[in-house]
């Protein structure tokens, strides 16, 4: 089995190779790359006012600029960057009860009531491993007049229109770096139809741009980000059939987490026996970012989809169990 880790494809290297030997910061000549990765971000978001930055925690942190009170995140499953930007920003974070990850759109309708928060903040897929329901907490949300920043860096590209869809959150943020679902080894974005909010962070996404070369790269990679969206998560599929330890079975994701009484050395023992181009694939939980439960996380997004292949899953499959099971 060989496994390589996941890189831009040829044709957007080679484009943001051609961009980097034509551009003229002199003359300006790079602004049509930013315009270009702009327009076709919000193509594929669905909305109307977009910003490139120069990476997903910028992006994060020109998303919270307007607030200033406090904001909710999921109490596992959400993204670090949510509170260091927060904490920047001396706002107060508060935690929203999940379902190791999952949030009830009940629950966070209890939240809201009690705290009050200005915004709330998710990732597409819990922890990578379970899609959040997304619209209907942007139902609540947009009821509560609370907004919902979602960070899509693992779900542009839904063809089920359920995840990094403009009509279901009030800002998207994501990264373009490696090694996310649109990978050009740097960069984000930040979108909205509300442009008061980009008004408000005016100076602050000017300052945090991204650059010519980083666009040329987004505008070319941004469409394979369905097929490659799509061939992750029917992997990870494919894998949650084969363990009886796996979380949230039958839920979506791009990675796949499973219980183990001991993460530190099946993790050690699988890194072993799974790697990509020498890198590691593997994360051991209780992590945050991924889940607060003694488990293990595959991490099938890192994974270049053209190794994601029926063969080298089964063979995954045979290594895990004989050293799970």
């Amino acid at each position: 089995m060989e496994l390589h880790f996941k890189k831009p494809s040829k044709e957007t290297r080679s484009t943001m190779c051609e961009a980097a030997m034509s551009i003229d910061y002199a003359s300006n000549r790079g602004f049509d790359e930013v315009r270009l990765a702009q327009d076709k971000i919000s193509e594929i978001i669905g909305h109307e006012h977009v910003k490139t930055v120069n990476s997903g925690n910028s992006a994060i942190l020109a998303a919270m600029n307007p607030f200033k009170d406090k904001i909710l995140v999921p109490d596992q499953g959400g993204w670090t960057g949510f509170r260091n930007m927060a904490e920047f920003r001396g706002i107060e974070v508060i935690e929203v009860p999940t379902d190791l990850g999952i949030i009830n759109p009940e629950v966070l309708e209890d939240t809201i009531n009690k705290y009050k928060p200005e915004a709330l903040f998710i990732t597409s897929f819990a922890g990578y491993i379970a899609e959040q329901p997304v619209k209907e907490l942007f139902g609540i949300c947009d009821d509560k007049g609370v907004i919902l920043v979602e960070d899509a860096s693992g779900g542009i590209g839904d063809r089920e229109k359920k995840l990094g869809n403009g009509e279901h959150a009030h800002v998207i943020v994501a990264s373009t770096g490696s090694p996310k679902i649109v990978n050009v080894g740097s960069g984000g974005f930040i979108s909205t139809n509300n442009n008061e909010l980009f008004k408000k962070s005016k100076v602050l996404l000017k300052t945090l741009k991204a650059n010519p070369v980083t666009c040329a790269g987004i505008s070319s990679e941004i469409k394979n980000a369905p097929m490659i969206l799509s061939k992750t998560t029917e992997a990870c599929g494919m894998l949650k059939k084969e363990f009886k330890s796996v979380l949230h079975p039958n839920k979506r994701g791009i990675s796949v987490a499973l219980k183990t009484d001991d993460p530190k050395k099946t993790g050690y023992l699988l890194r072993q026996e799974l790697k990509a181009d020498g890198r590691g694939i593997i994360t051991v939980c209780p992590r945050y970012e991924r889940v607060m439960i003694d488990a293990v996380c595959l991490e099938i997004k890192n994974i270049d989809v053209n190794c994601l292949e029926n063969d080298n899953l089964k063979e995954m499959v045979q290594i895990i169990k004989g050293i799970i099971d």
